[in-house]
């Protein structure tokens, strides 16, 4: 024996969303059994009268039934259609992503310029420009031009020094080759004095 709500159940999955369609059509049998048994013409139109409205009840239900069938119909193709959008939606959705990831990477790269540019602009900033610098070249060349004929002129008086102790150096031999010889003349013209003296006293 089934218990009332395994039979519930099973009416359910039977009728399912017929609202009772197997109910009338149990009671439209019955009816029919009992108007071909019936006996009286009375009794015969009275069961006629209630197939009629057990038919009407089953057509009314299952015209309901055929307009949710067709609600449902369109209700799918308008679950397709946003099914379809929201795919479109999904990949629109992708590409500007993928977009945005391409402008991210090149805003990183454009940063990271502006920040290597700023850097080198700082490092310029601590040097003199190229007008100040070719002023300072300038000036330091002819700072080595000036230094350059300072020493030519100092190597020139050395070499003028150099000769002139030269001569000096020369004429100081001469002059003691002189002394030397007039020592020796000396001695030389005292020696026969001497010897002349000597000579007259004997």
């Amino acid at each position: 024996s089934f218990s009332s709500d395994e039979v519930i159940r099973k009416r359910l999955l039977i009728d399912g969303d017929g609202a009772g369609d197997d109910r009338r059509i149990n009671l439209l049998v019955k009816s029919l059994i009992k108007w071909c048994n019936s006996g009286s013409q009375e009794e015969g139109y009275s069961q006629y009268q209630r197939m009629l409205s057990t038919l009407s009840q089953c057509e009314f239900s299952m015209g309901k039934t055929l307009l949710v069938y067709d609600m449902n119909l369109r209700e799918m193709e308008n679950y397709e259609k946003i099914y379809k959008d929201i795919e479109n939606s999904i990949t629109a959705a992708h590409e500007k992503i993928s977009e945005c990831k391409k402008q991210i990477l090149q805003a990183k790269r454009i940063r990271k310029n502006r920040q290597e540019y700023d850097a080198l602009a700082k490092v310029i900033q601590h040097h003199p420009d190229r007008h100040e610098t070719l002023k300072q070249l300038e000036a330091l060349g002819k700072e080595l031009q000036h230094l350059s004929h300072t020493k030519e002129n100092v190597e020139d008086k050395l070499e003028l020094r150099r000769k002139q102790f030269h001569v000096l150096l020369s004429t100081i031999h001469e002059l003691q080759q002189t002394l030397e010889n007039d020592e020796k003349l000396s001695e030389a013209e005292e020696c026969q004095e001497t010897q002349m003296e000597t000579e007259t006293k004997q």
